[in-house]
């Protein structure tokens, strides 16, 4: 994984081509001398054209201002596919059974309008909800197809999350290995409390991927040092890193560490 922060903008080429180069560079002095499995199969360009994008590793990029506290999570995920953000996506964002602040926060009551893409033909729509929710649940039960690409306040455009939506076999064209989604939430002050970004993983919905990317099992919710695919090479599982951005940094626990917000108690009915 690949965290960063910078004053560029998205897409910026320079950017996009230092992360290419980290990927790569990692993969010929590390990986592949310790002949490691499938090194850099995830890395499908042979050489970087201006955006990391499309070219193996799942991205998820956001541009905002900070607000006067900007507490972000970072979901990681390994073993399935950018489909599997779906439903927790749309419980945080549109679900007032698992977000009450849809309901009591004069914030965030105008709703949350969501971006899908269609991997397959590379075209989005943006539905809102309340109004369109029906409409969205059509598409994101096709998580094969359709994926939550990036989420906004309806009432100003804000900014919420954005998520990778990178298919390795559809970029391939053949089984390379799983796409290891990864997804960026900001939290509270006018979206999500934290918690409430937290809640949908406390019930481990069915996703695909596990052995060999032909199988279906739990997103198991899981602490850093248990994010170790072991048994049928899986259950997949994801990651809530916890970090403040200040003045451009991020902040984590003891400045550097990320808070390891799985690493709780309160999810082991989710990994029982």
């Amino acid at each position: 994984e690949l965290l960063m922060t910078h004053g560029n903008g998205e897409n910026n080429p320079n950017i996009h081509e230092f992360a290419w180069n980290t990927f790569t560079e990692i993969n010929e002095t590390v990986s592949k001398p310790l002949k490691l499995y499938a090194a850099g199969q995830d890395l499908l360009g042979e050489a970087f054209s201006g955006n990391v994008k499309g070219m193996g590793p799942g991205v998820a990029e956001m541009e905002f201002e900070e607000r006067k506290s900007e507490p972000i999570v970072v979901f990681a995920a390994d073993k399935t596919e950018p489909g599997a953000w779906n439903l927790p996506l749309f419980k945080i964002f549109a679900d007032p059974f698992s977000t009450a602040g849809l309901v009591i926060d004069p914030s965030i009551h105008g709703g949350f309008t969501f971006r899908v893409m269609d991997v397959m033909e590379n075209k989005n729509v943006d539905l809102a909800c309340p109004a369109e929710m029906y409409d969205l649940i059509a598409l994101l039960g096709t998580p094969g197809r359709y994926v939550i690409e990036r989420i906004y306040r309806s009432s100003d455009k804000l900014l919420a999350s954005v998520a990778s939506t990178s298919r390795l076999s559809l970029i391939a064209g053949r089984y390379v290995g799983k796409d290891d989604p990864v997804c960026i939430v900001r939290g509270q002050h006018g979206l999500p409390s934290v918690g409430e970004v937290l809640a949908p993983f406390g019930m481990p919905h069915l996703v695909a991927g596990w052995m060999r990317g032909s199988h279906h099992g739990p997103l198991m919710p899981v602490s850093l040092k248990d994010a170790k695919c072991t048994f049928f090479d899986g259950p997949p599982r994801v990651v809530a890193l916890g970090f403040q951005v200040s003045d451009g940094h991020i902040v984590g626990v003891n400045e550097n560490e990320p808070a390891d917000l799985f690493d709780d108690p309160a999810f082991d009915k989710a990994r029982a």
